[in-house]
């Protein structure tokens, strides 16, 4: 295999073990809620004035599928939607008290996963973090451009 697949393989294999080591811990403490749920309401505490489309890019998932999405929350009380006063036609979302507890459930699974992981991290230098950021950062650059290219991007759908 040569290094460009061991790479490829290299972060399907990290993704799928980091899945599948925090689904169980995940799955107990936010059994009621969908992992798309789940990072919508992350999305939401995380950004003011979020609305559908910002949703649907963040997500990488159609304004339709959102839709249905941020309806669910809504009728489960987790999140708001909003108008601004010069823009009655844009809808925004909030989260809500009982949306604001499941985003720090989630919150405090992520900071127990962070710590679990520590050792490995703190080994890292500045310059090797810098190589890894530069090459996802190129790479993401490189798929952003498929994507408008095959037509898929959020922003035309």
């Amino acid at each position: 295999m040569n290094k460009k697949d061991q790479v490829i393989v290299g972060f399907r294999d990290l993704l799928n073990k980091m899945s599948w080591l925090n689904k169980s811990k995940m799955e107990v403490c936010l059994k009621d809620y969908k992992p798309s749920e789940v990072h919508c309401i992350e999305y939401i505490g995380k950004h003011v004035d979020s609305n559908v489309t910002k949703l649907a890019e963040s997500l990488y998932m159609t304004r339709s599928a959102i839709s249905k999405i941020t309806k669910k929350l809504m009728e489960k009380d987790l999140i708001e939607s909003y108008q601004k006063p010069d823009n009655k036609k844009e809808i925004y979302f909030k989260l809500t008290e009982q949306g604001e507890a499941i985003n720090q459930i989630h919150e405090e699974l992520h900071s127990e996963f962070e710590e679990r992981d520590k050792a490995v991290f703190e080994q890292v230098t500045e310059a090797q973090f810098d190589k890894v950021l530069n090459f996802l950062k190129t790479y993401s650059q490189h798929l952003d451009a498929e994507i408008k290219k095959q037509g898929l991007d959020m922003k035309s759908e």
